[in-house]
C-alpha cells in the first residue's frame, strides 16, 4: 500500500512543519518518527470543510455577508449537495495509518498512543461533518478495505448506513476512548489536537444530537427514515443534552482555557483578539492555522477595503444589515439601525459611526461599520450625498472617490453602490473577524497566515448554556449566557428563553461556520429562510450611508442612513424540507446498493 503526501498543512509548530512532497512507502513511513508526523500533519490539511476563511463565497450563502464582487449571485434555493462531506478515502488512509502506527517499534507506547489519539479524533472530526449534513452513514471503524478485483467479494467492502443516532453515539464514544491519549496542555496556536479539542467535539456533537432528538420531533411532520438513518428518538434528548453538559463543563472548570480579555476597557478590540490574534490567545481550543510562508490563506486580500488595501484585489465580500441588527445595544435589546423616528423623518448622527455607539462590542470586533478603524485609520463608507429639494431629500452620487465642485466627497472609494463595479463594497460594510492587520497580509504576494478557530472557551460556555436550558436548569443556563455577555459588554439577562441562545450564538460566532449548522439542527432554517420576497430574515439587506449637504440647516454636514433590500441578492434565501439532509449521490448507491436514500430524495 503507498500513502500519498498532498497539500500538506504547515502550521506554527515543529509537527506541523513537516512538508514532505512525495509518494512514500508505507514501510518507509513508519521506519522514522518523522515521517510519521509528516502523514499527521498531511491529515491535518485535510479536513476543512463548510464555511472557512479559504473560501470568502461560503460566508454570502446565508445571512451573514454578501457578494459585492461585480453582478449578483442569483442564489434562491439551497443545493442539495450544499457543504456535503463524503470522503472514505480519507477515512481508508487514516485507517491505514492507524494500523500501521499500532506496529512500528519505531516510537514508544506513550507517543504512539498520542498519535493514534489525533489520529482518531481527526477520523471522529470528519464522520462529525458527515453526519450533520447527511444523517447517518457507514461506520468502518478501523478496517483498511482491500480490493484486487477477482476474488474479492465486493459485498463484504457494502456497509449499510449506521442510524443518524449510531453515528453520533460512535463519535461521542472516539472523543471520549482519546482523552487520556492527548495532552492536556495547548499546542502551539492551537493547531494540534488536546484532550480539550476532543471534549468540545464530544460536546458539540451531543448537543447536535440533542437538539435534532428534540426538535425534529415537535415538527408536525419530523423528518427521518424508516431504518432511522435519519431522525433520532424523541426519548434520546435527554441523555445527550447531559453528555453535552458534562463534556463542556469538563472544559469549563479545567481552568486551561477562558474567555480572553486581552483590554478590559476596549472591549470590542478585546473580542478581535479573542478570535484573530493568535498570540497568548487563551480562548481558542482547537484552529485550522496557517503560515507565512507557505501556507497562507487570502481572505484579507479579497476583503480589505479598497481604502486600506495593499494590492489590486479588494472588497468580494461583506456582512450584511441582518447580521449587524443581530447585535444589541448597551441598553436596549432591540439592535435595530435607527434611521428614522416614529413620523419617517431622517434620524441625523454627527459622524456615520455614531449610529453604533452603545452597540453590543462583539459589533465592532466584528465587523467594520461606517467611519469604524481598521489598521490605525477609520474606514469612510459613503454611498452619496442627500440634499434638500423643495422640501423634499434627494440623493446625489458619482465616482468611487469622486467629490463635488465644493471638494466634498460623493461616494467613497469604498462604496457602498448598487452598480455591478467589482473591488467596491455594496453591503454597507466590511469583515474585521479574521481580518489580518498585518502589513503585506492583503498582498498576493505575502497573503495572511491568519487561523481559522473550530473551537472556543465561549463553546463551551454556550453548550453548556444551551444544554443546561434544555434540562430545566435554568440559574446554571443564565450563569454561563451572562459570562459571554458581561465580555461583550451588554446587559445580564433575568431571565432565558430559546430564542435568548438562538440569537447569542449568532453574534458570538458569526462567520466560524455555526449558523448554517444551528438553524438545521434546532429546525429552524426553514423558518428564517423561508424564501419570502422582503421577509426581514430571507431577505439580504445592506445600509447606506449619506452625508447631508444642506448649507443653512442645523443638519449640513451631518449623517443619515438608507436601509434597502442588498442589490446584489435579489431572491430571498428559500430552505426548503429537502435541504435538511444532503442527497445522497447515485454513483455511491450504485457502488454500494445498501445505502438508502434521504427523505426527499
Amino acid at each position: 500500500m503507498l500513502i500519498g503526501f498532498i497539500s500538506f498543512f504547515s502550521a506554527c509548530s515543529d509537527f506541523l512543519e513537516q512538508e514532505p512532497d512525495a509518494i512514500i512507502d508505507e514501510e518507509q513511513v513508519f521506519e522514522d518518527e518523522g515521517m510519521i508526523k509528516s502523514v499527521l500533519a498531511n491529515f491535518y490539511g485535510r479536513v476543512t470543510w463548510a464555511q472557512n476563511i479559504s473560501d470568502s463565497y461560503s460566508y454570502t450563502i446565508l445571512d451573514e455577508a454578501g457578494k459585492s464582487d461585480s453582478g449578483p449571485d442569483n442564489i434562491q434555493d439551497y443545493s442539495n449537495e450544499l457543504w456535503r462531506v463524503y470522503d472514505y478515502t480519507l477515512i481508508r488512509n487514516m485507517n491505514q495509518f492507524l494500523e500501521g502506527l499500532r506496529t512500528t517499534t519505531v516510537i514508544g507506547e506513550e507517543a504512539r498512543l498520542a498519535y493514534e489519539g489525533e489520529l482518531r479524533f481527526l477520523r471522529a472530526w470528519l464522520y462529525f461533518n458527515m453526519v450533520r449534513g447527511m444523517g447517518g452513514m457507514p461506520i468502518v471503524g478501523d478496517e483498511v478495505f482491500e480490493f484486487n478485483g477477482t476474488t474479492t467479494d465486493i459485498t463484504a467492502l457494502q456497509y449499510p448506513r449506521s442510524t443518524e443516532a449510531e453515528l453520533y453515539d460512535y463519535i461521542i464514544a472516539e472523543c471520549e476512548a482519546v482523552t487520556e491519549y492527548l495532552p492536556e496542555e495547548p499546542s502551539v496556536n492551537a493547531a494540534r489536537a488536546t484532550k480539550w479539542a476532543a471534549q468540545m467535539l464530544k460536546a458539540r456533537a451531543a448537543v447536535y444530537a440533542g437538539s435534532i432528538a428534540n426538535y425534529n420531533n415537535k415538527m408536525p411532520n419530523p423528518i427521518s427514515t424508516p431504518g432511522g438513518e435519519v431522525g433520532i428518538p424523541a426519548d434520546r434528548a435527554e441523555g445527550y443534552y447531559q453528555q453535552a453538559l458534562e463534556a463542556a463543563e469538563e472544559v469549563i472548570n479545567s481552568g486551561v482555557y477562558r474567555l480572553n480579555m486581552t483590554n478590559p476597557d476596549d472591549l470590542g478590540r478585546s473580542f478581535y483578539e479573542a478570535t484573530s490574534v493568535k498570540n497568548s490567545n487563551n480562548e481558542v481550543i482547537w484552529a485550522r492555522d496557517y503560515k507565512y510562508p507557505g501556507q497562507t490563506v487570502g481572505f484579507t486580500r479579497e476583503n480589505i477595503p479598497a481604502s486600506h488595501a495593499e494590492d489590486i484585489d479588494r472588497a468580494y465580500a461583506g456582512p450584511i444589515l441582518n447580521l449587524v441588527e443581530d447585535f444589541e445595544y448597551t441598553d436596549n435589546r432591540d439592535g435595530s439601525i435607527r434611521t428614522r423616528d416614529a413620523q419617517g423623518n431622517y434620524i441625523f448622527y454627527d459622524s456615520p459611526e455614531d449610529a453604533f455607539a452603545n452597540k453590543d462590542a462583539r459589533l465592532w470586533g466584528s465587523v467594520i461599520y461606517p467611519g469604524a478603524v481598521f489598521k490605525g485609520s477609520p474606514v469612510v463608507l459613503q454611498a452619496g450625498q442627500k440634499y434638500l429639494e423643495n422640501g423634499t431629500w434627494r440623493t446625489r452620487t458619482g465616482q468611487p472617490g469622486e467629490t463635488d465642485d465644493d471638494g466634498r466627497l460623493l461616494t467613497s472609494v469604498n462604496g457602498p453602490v448598487t452598480s455591478n463595479q467589482q473591488f467596491i463594497n455594496k453591503t454597507g460594510f466590511f469583515f474585521r473577524k479574521f481580518m489580518d492587520e498585518t502589513r503585506g497580509a492583503s498582498t498576493r504576494g505575502r497573503n495572511s497566515d491568519m487561523w481559522f478557530p473550530r473551537f472556543r472557551y465561549a463553546e463551551a460556555l454556550m453548550i453548556a448554556c444551551e444544554a443546561s436550558f434544555e434540562l430545566g436548569q435554568t440559574a446554571d443556563a443564565l450563569n454561563y449566557i451572562n459570562q459571554i455577555r458581561e465580555r461583550a459588554g451588554i446587559q445580564e439577562l433575568q431571565t432565558i428563553t430559546f430564542e435568548d441562545i438562538v440569537r447569542e450564538y449568532r453574534v458570538e460566532f458569526a462567520f466560524e461556520d455555526h449558523r448554517y449548522w444551528d438553524l438545521k439542527r434546532w429546525r429552524l432554517a426553514h423558518e428564517v429562510w423561508n424564501g419570502v420576497q422582503n421577509s426581514p430574515t430571507a431577505q439580504q439587506y445592506a445600509l447606506f450611508p449619506y452625508l447631508v449637504v444642506a448649507p443653512g440647516t442645523p443638519n449640513d454636514g451631518q449623517w443619515v442612513f438608507d436601509k434597502q433590500p442588498f442589490t446584489n441578492s435579489p431572491h430571498p434565501r428559500n430552505f426548503q424540507m429537502r435541504n435538511y439532509y444532503n442527497f445522497i449521490d447515485q454513483a455511491w448507491i450504485n457502488n454500494n446498493p445498501k445505502l438508502v436514500r434521504n427523505p426527499y430524495q
